[in-house]
């Protein structure tokens, strides 16, 4: 089979993508709105791009009416986010976290998920995630416009946090105890 991507709906693409595209980690971005407000959610679209400068990316794509979603929006307003690991045990809430709330509601208090605070940022981390990476805006490049247009986000990640249960004799993160999704 051969496909056109300019012949597929964005839905079709997406569902070819990520059925090809694999092991894909999912990252569980949370920030903060200039409000106050929490806000958590899932991205498929996520990876490590390098490790001086230790950064990574997420890509984010808009709403079905073009406009950015709550957590592009928080990070270009406040410029910081962070990237929680989803392990199997967290896939429901995680799943739970990709519905569409309204903005003025926790993504935390709706999927009965704790906040713990961060070290170096203002978003809050989800507690019970074994790890986590605080991020900093590097840059926001707009790959696509309107609905469903990608927009690439790259952080700088300014803090790293493991639970002690998923390490190896070596000190490093275990991924068989870690039971990413």
């Amino acid at each position: 089979m051969e496909l056109n991507p300019e012949e597929l709906s964005h839905s079709d693409i997406y569902a070819h993508m990520i059925r090809l595209i694999t092991p894909r980690p999912i990252a569980w971005v949370s920030t903060v709105s200039n409000d106050g407000v929490p806000n958590l959610a899932p991205f498929s679209y996520f990876n490590a791009v390098g490790s001086n400068p230790p950064t990574l990316m997420f890509c984010p794509a808009n709403r079905p009416d073009g406009t950015p979603k709550d957590t592009l929006a928080n990070i270009q307003a406040n410029g910081e986010f962070v990237v929680n690991v989803v392990s199997f045990d967290l896939a429901e809430q995680m799943n739970q976290s990709a519905a569409d709330y309204e903005t003025d509601v926790s993504e935390f208090e709706a999927c009965g998920l704790t906040a713990a605070a961060s070290s170096l940022i203002t978003p809050s981390r989800v507690a019970e995630a074994r790890a986590h990476f605080e991020c900093r805006l590097h840059s926001v490049i707009q790959l696509g416009t309107g609905p469903g247009g990608a927009n690439l986000v790259l952080g700088r990640i300014v803090a790293i946090h493991i639970d002690d249960d998923v390490l190896d004799d070596r000190g490093r993160a275990d991924p068989a105890k870690l039971d990413t999704v």
